[in-house]
C-alpha cells in the first residue's frame, strides 16, 4: 500500500472492504492538451515537486521546449501514435494506472503488469464547438471529436478517490492552488468536485456533438441521402417563398384525395399528428386546429359525436382547419364533416361509404394515417444554425398529479384535467384551456400575460354558448398570481391543473381551498414558442 496517502476503512459486508483515501499526494502526472496556453506554469510546478510526466504528441514537445524532462506514452505503451494520432493514450498501461484503485489487489497487479499509477490526468479537449463555428467541413469538424481525450476525462473522475482530474483550461487555477499551496498534496473533496467539473465538461461537450450530429443527420440524411423524397411545393409560408419538404410522407399516411400538400398543411398536420397522439389510447376523439392551435377537441362514444362536440368548440376558427381523429370515419361522421370546409382531413380509417362521400370534393385533402412517427428530437432552423432538444411528447400516458388542496377533485373532474392539459400542452404559450365532460369549451394561447389568454379562454366558451359551471381549468405554466383562478372561480370552474413552480404558488392554493376549488400539479411545464 503506498505510503503517500492517508486513509480509513469502510467495511461493508456485500463489498468487503474498500479503502477511501483522504489525502493523496500527487506523484505521477498524465499532460495531454490542445491549448497549451497556461501549460508552462503547471509543468514548471510539478517538475519542482519532483512529479514524473508523461505526455504525448506535441504537449510531449512543448513541454521539452521548457527544458523539462517529460516521458513519452508510447515508451510507456510500447507502440506508437497510430491512424494519424486518433490512438495514442488508448492503452491498459495508460488506463489501468488511471483506474486503479489504491488497494493490495489493483497495485499488485500495476506491479505485475508493470504498469505505473497515474495520480494526475491533465487534458484540454480538441475544440470541437469552435471547429463547428469555424467551419461547414464535416471531415475537418470530425476530426475535432476529441477520443482519447474525453476518455481520460472520464477514467480519472471515476477514480476521484485516487486520481485528481483536471478536464480543462478552466480548472488551471484550482490545479496550481493544489501544487502550490498545499505541495501536490490533494483532499477528497477536493478530488470529488473536481470530477464533478469533469463529467459536467464531458456531458457538455457530448451535447455538442450530438446536437452537430443530430442537425447533420438530419441535413444529411433528409436534404442529400433522401433527395428521392424530396416534394417540391407549391409555395412557402406565403406565396413569394419556395418551399419544399425532404423526407418519408408515404410512411406516415396514405393520400386518399385533394390537392398539393402545401408548406403550411405540413405544419399543420404536424402539430395534428403531436396533438392525437396524445388520445392514441382514449376513446373516439377528434381535434379541429387552425395554424398548428386546437380550436376544438372532444372525446365521446362514437366519431360522429366527438365530431360535434369538437365543432362546438368554435365552429367560426373550423373554417379551412385541418381536421383530425384517433377512430375510423363512417358514413354518418362523414355526413357531417362534409358540411364545412375544411383543408385536411386525418383518420385512421375510413368505412368505403365515407369515402365515396368525402371524394366527391377533389381539391380537400383527405389522408389515412399509417403511423404518428412521433420523433424524439425536434429541430428548429434559427441564427443561420439548427437548435434541437427532446420532443414534449408522451404517447398517451397520463402526466402526474398531485393534488395540492383540500378539496379533492371527483373521478369525472380529474378525467377532465387530463383531458384539458393534453389540449393545454399544445397551443401556443401563454394558454389556458377550459373543459368539462372531455370537451374543450373554451382555449386562450399566444398570450403575452396568463390572465389576458384565461380572459380569452372564457370569452370563447361564452361567445359559443357554453356554461362554465362544474368545469376545469388547464395551464401550460405556473400562475404567478392567484388572478386566473379568482377569475375562473366567478365562473363556476371548480378544478384546476398546472405545473406549479411560482413563488406565489400557495396564494392560488389558499383561494381555491377558501372557495371550493380542487388544484393539482403535474410539476410539467409545457411552453410552446
Amino acid at each position: 500500500m503506498s505510503s503517500s496517502s492517508h486513509f480509513f476503512f469502510l467495511l461493508n459486508p456485500n463489498l468487503g472492504s474498500k479503502v477511501y483515501h483522504m489525502d493523496m499526494k500527487i506523484r505521477t502526472a498524465l499532460v495531454s492538451v490542445y491549448n497549451k496556453d497556461g501549460l508552462d506554469e503547471i509543468v514548471l510546478e510539478l517538475h519542482k515537486l519532483g512529479v514524473r510526466i508523461y505526455s504525448t504528441g506535441g504537449t510531449r514537445d512543448y513541454i521539452e521546449a521548457l527544458g523539462i524532462a517529460v516521458e513519452k506514452v508510447e515508451d510507456l505503451t510500447g507502440y506508437p501514435s497510430i491512424l494519424d494520432g486518433r490512438v495514442k493514450t488508448l492503452h491498459p498501461k495508460v488506463f489501468g494506472g488511471i483506474l486503479a484503485i489504491r488497494n493490495e489487489d489493483h497495485l499488485g497487479q500495476l506491479v505485475r503488469y508493470e504498469i505505473p499509477p497515474i495520480d494526475l490526468v491533465v487534458v484540454d479537449l480538441y475544440p470541437f464547438e469552435k471547429t463547428v463555428a469555424g467551419t461547414d467541413d464535416m471531415a475537418q469538424i470530425i476530426e475535432k471529436i476529441d477520443i482519447g481525450g474525453i476518455s481520460l476525462i472520464r477514467a480519472a473522475a471515476k477514480n476521484f478517490n485516487d486520481v485528481v482530474v483536471i478536464p480543462s483550461m478552466k480548472s488551471y487555477p484550482d490545479l496550481i492552488r493544489i501544487l502550490q499551496e498545499q505541495e501536490g498534496v490533494t483532499k477528497l473533496d477536493q478530488r470529488k468536485r473536481l470530477a464533478a467539473e469533469a463529467f459536467e465538461v464531458s456531458s457538455h461537450y457530448d451535447t455538442h456533438i450530438f446536437t452537430y450530429l443530430a442537425a447533420t443527420d438530419q441535413k444529411q440524411a433528409v436534404f442529400k441521402v433522401s433527395e428521392q423524397h424530396r416534394e417540391q411545393l407549391r409555395y412557402g409560408e406565403n406565396p413569394h417563398q419556395s418551399g419544399s419538404f425532404y423526407g418519408d410522407l408515404d410512411k406516415i399516411f396514405e393520400k386518399k384525395c385533394g390537392k398539393e400538400l402545401s408548406y403550411n398543411n405540413l405544419v399543420d398536420i404536424d402539430a395534428a399528428l403531436q396533438l392525437m397522439d396524445e388520445f392514441r389510447s382514449e376513446g373516439p376523439t377528434f381535434a379541429i386546429l387552425k395554424h398548428t392551435n386546437p380550436c376544438g377537441v372532444a372525446t365521446r362514444n362514437t366519431t360522429l359525436e366527438a365530431w360535434n362536440a369538437a365543432l362546438a368548440a368554435d365552429p367560426v376558427s373550423a373554417f379551412g382547419g385541418i381536421l383530425i381523429t384517433n377512430a375510423e370515419i363512417d358514413l354518418g361522421a362523414a355526413t357531417e364533416i362534409d358540411r364545412i370546409f375544411y383543408e385536411v382531413l386525418i383518420a385512421p380509417a375510413y368505412t368505403d361509404e365515407a369515402l365515396d362521400l368525402l371524394t366527391q370534393k377533389p381539391k380537400r385533402i383527405l389522408l389515412r394515417l399509417k403511423d404518428f412517427c412521433i420523433s424524439g428530437t425536434s429541430f428548429k432552423s434559427l441564427l443561420g444554425g439548427v437548435i434541437a432538444q427532446d420532443s414534449d411528447v408522451s404517447h398517451g400516458k397520463d402526466e402526474p398529479m398531485e393534488i395540492k388542496t383540500r378539496v379533492f377533485p371527483t373521478s369525472e373532474q380529474k378525467a377532465d384535467l387530463v383531458f384539458a392539459m393534453k389540449c393545454a400542452k399544445h397551443l401556443k404559450s401563454n394558454t389556458i384551456v377550459l373543459a368539462r365532460d372531455r370537451q374543450m369549451l373554451g382555449m386562450g394561447c399566444g398570450q403575452t400575460s396568463r390572465i389576458d389568454a384565461c380572459r380569452q379562454a372564457i370569452e370563447k366558451a361564452k361567445q359559443y354558448g357554453f356554461a362554465l359551471e362544474g368545469g376545469v381549468m388547464a395551464s401550460d405554466a405556473f400562475f404567478p398570481f392567484p388572478d386566473c383562478v379568482e377569475l375562473v372561480c366567478q365562473e363556476g370552474i371548480k378544478a384546476v391543473i398546472q405545473p406549479g413552480g411560482s413563488i406565489k404558488d400557495q396564494l392560488s392554493i389558499d383561494f381555491c381551498d377558501a372557495n371550493g376549488i380542487a388544484m393539482a400539479f403535474t410539476g410539467i411545464r409545457h411552453f410552446r414558442h
